[in-house]
């Protein structure tokens, strides 16, 4: 780790608005703190964007959209690449500055930063890909050529749990495509976004392509860009509440939109799994960022014949989990990101045990500074519990027995959400059979990680619109022209 003080880390953020490649304080001076979640005090105080800051940003992005389209596809690479290797070349300090106003560990972060820092480079590669075709008319008199081009200003929204990797996720592929932006990161987590922009003004991205608004009042400033008309995409990662809210706006003016919304993750063990695995998987798939995130195992549904050893096994690995500040040596288990977190998930365990589940570890708040909660094992959670409809999002794993695959597979599919499932089995012809069965846009395959730079990310039903990374997650920032000649 480098030498580097929690103080000074903090220190050295801009935290004003970075609008047309200049930092500005927001109208009136006005700024909003960032809270430590593992001890309630504050960090910082950011700028508090206003509704006008926010059009003065939109009207950077639009001044600079035009000439920014017209910039060769190698040079956005390489300017993706340089802040490609800026991340990683600083990825401790971004790692300390993240753990202290989110709560993850500092491995976990130091992870996040590597994993934020693909995205660019996998874009870099990409911005040289954008293709088009060359067609001989059905009939034979005609020609028909295809071209891409960017869709032009985009919006961009992010949350605070990944707050640098959701951030460099939206902007790769904006930059890559050719387009200007402006991006909101969440008022949780702001320092993680305003240092990623420093680092892409230093790798040369030009003045108004990338445009940083913090506020305490996101919809009171994004709404009116949204309905200005000028902006032509959002991108949004965010709950299916507020994701219904941004599609309604965006219907006034018809913005494409890309939209990752909640999950609600099955996790399938069937009595011919692995256990050892399925029980590493559970552990990455249900601690990965404290189950703060859209992709974390939210409904364990394990065969009977095996659902006890698969509990002791897994209550065993969750007790033994170190609890305190992620700055601290050997931590796994950091705070929640704030008091309403810790909250919603007491009522839930609550909810459950009300019901009949049973706690065989954890299932409390702990007492001090932070927004702490213990790593909980449920069983017996019965089907009416709101765990096995509402996002947990936080370290709670409640487990349900099943008997056959198709009762199983009926579970797991009984959501409004459709983003992740995961499926532990040894047979290969139950995996292909259940992976298809299952709705949902990605599957965890005998493991407990599905996110990659080079894969494409997002879901089915109400889990969102469209997809983010792999080969297609440019498409989401491109138009496709299609221009008719006659011959």
């Amino acid at each position: 780790m480098s030498s580097i003080s929690e103080a000074g880390v903090v220190a050295a953020v801009d935290k004003e608005l970075f609008i047309g490649g200049k930092w500005v304080p927001a109208a009136g001076g006005k700024t909003f703190p960032v809270l430590d979640p593992s001890t309630g005090e504050a960090l910082c105080e950011v700028a508090d964007a206003s509704p006008a800051d926010g059009v003065g940003a939109l009207d950077a992005a639009v001044a600079a959209q035009a000439d920014w389209a017209n910039v060769a596809p190698r040079e956005r690479g390489e300017i993706l690449r340089r802040a490609y290797e800026l991340l990683i070349k600083r990825a401790d300090e971004l790692a300390l500055l993240m753990t202290l106003e989110m709560g993850k560990p500092l491995a976990e972060s130091k992870g996040e930063i590597t994993y934020a820092a693909e995205f660019f480079r996998w874009f870099a590669e990409e911005a040289v890909r954008i293709d088009g075709g060359y067609a001989v008319a059905p009939n034979g008199t005609g020609r028909f050529l295809v071209t891409k081009q960017p869709v032009g200003p985009c919006l961009l929204i992010t949350p605070w749990n990944f707050p640098m990797a959701m951030g460099t996720r939206k902007i790769g592929p904006a930059v890559a495509a050719g387009c200007t932006m402006i991006i909101k990161p969440a008022a949780q987590t702001p320092l993680s976004m305003l240092a990623l922009a420093a680092i892409l003004a230093e790798a040369g991205l030009p003045e108004g392509v990338l445009n940083v608004l913090t506020t305490s009042d996101s919809g009171g400033v994004m709404e009116p860009l949204i309905r200005d008309g000028r902006a032509r995409k959002l991108s949004f990662t965010g709950s299916t509440g507020v994701g219904r809210k941004l599609l309604e706006q965006c219907a006034d003016k018809v913005l494409r939109t890309s939209m990752e919304l909640g999950g609600n993750a099955p996790f399938l063990v069937f009595e011919d799994a692995d256990l050892d695995a399925a029980v590493e998987g559970a552990m990455t798939a249900k601690m990965r960022n404290i189950g703060e995130a859209c992709t974390a195992a939210n409904r364990f549904y394990v065969q009977r014949g095996i659902v006890d050893e698969f509990s002791r096994r897994l209550t065993e690995r969750m007790e033994a989990l170190p609890m305190g500040r992620g700055t601290e040596e050997g931590v796994v288990v950091g705070p929640l990101i704030d008091e309403a977190a810790v909250e919603k998930v007491s009522s839930l365990v609550s909810d459950a045990t009300g019901r009949g589940a049973r706690v065989l570890t954890g299932g409390s708040t702990v007492d001090g500074p932070g927004n702490f909660y213990q790593a909980t094992v449920l069983t017996d959670v019965p089907k009416d519990a709101r765990l096995a409809s509402e996002e947990i999002f936080g370290p709670v794993a409640p487990i349900t027995p099943f008997d056959s695959e198709d009762e199983a597979i009926a579970a797991a599919n009984d959501t409004e959400f459709g983003l992740v499932s995961y499926v532990y089995t040894s047979d290969l012809k139950r995996a292909l059979r259940v992976s298809e069965r299952l709705e949902a846009g990605m599957i965890g395959l005998n493991q407990g990680l599905v996110s990659n730079p080079a894969a494409p990310f997002g879901g089915i039903k109400q889990s969102g619109l469209g997809r983010e990374g792999g080969t297609v997650g440019i498409d989401e920032f491109l138009e496709t022209k299609y221009i008719a000649v006659a011959l």
